[in-house]
């Protein structure tokens, strides 16, 4: 009986974490939906908030991972020491957080195409400043000679 004891308050805590993390991506979730908005409407300061957010509930995730590794390692054996309904509830919660992180990651994905696709644009928009300058003075050289030289006042 001890022994199963120990097996129960393990997997209680191993439910525990799985629960945890789950809420984690969650919030991933939300806070990548923040992010594309962000990015969308070029909110730089708002992205940077978000960004951090984030890294927080990463954080929290590697921590959680950490004491869920091992288990994971021995997870059919893991599930086989669960009664019917803990084994129903692990599959799920391992279910749900791989889809959201399938989600997470495409989204992040379409993120930061976007995000070249802006940087792209901006590197033309530079160049194309850069040559109208160039081919304005050219212009106005050709246009109306060089520039006399500056008048010295003090004479």
């Amino acid at each position: 009986i001890r022994q199963q004891e120990m097996f129960s308050m393990a997997d209680d805590s191993i439910l525990a974490a799985l629960h945890q993390q789950l809420a984690c991506y969650r919030r991933l979730g939300k806070l990548a939906q923040q992010q594309h908005d962000h990015i969308q409407n070029c909110r730089t300061e708002e992205l940077l908030g978000v960004l951090a957010q984030r890294q927080q509930s990463l954080d929290e995730i590697v921590d959680l991972e950490q004491s869920i590794a091992p288990v994971k390692k021995r997870w059919s054996v893991y599930l086989g020491e669960l009664s019917d309904e803990q084994r129903i509830q692990a599959e799920s919660l391992l279910d749900e957080t791989r889809r959201l992180l399938e989600e997470i990651t495409a989204a992040d994905k379409q993120d930061a195409l976007a995000l070249q696709q802006r940087k792209v644009n901006l590197g033309r928009e530079i160049n194309h400043t850069k040559t109208a300058r160039t081919l304005n003075r050219s212009y106005a050289s050709a246009a109306y000679g060089k520039r006399p030289a500056a008048l010295d006042v003090q004479r």
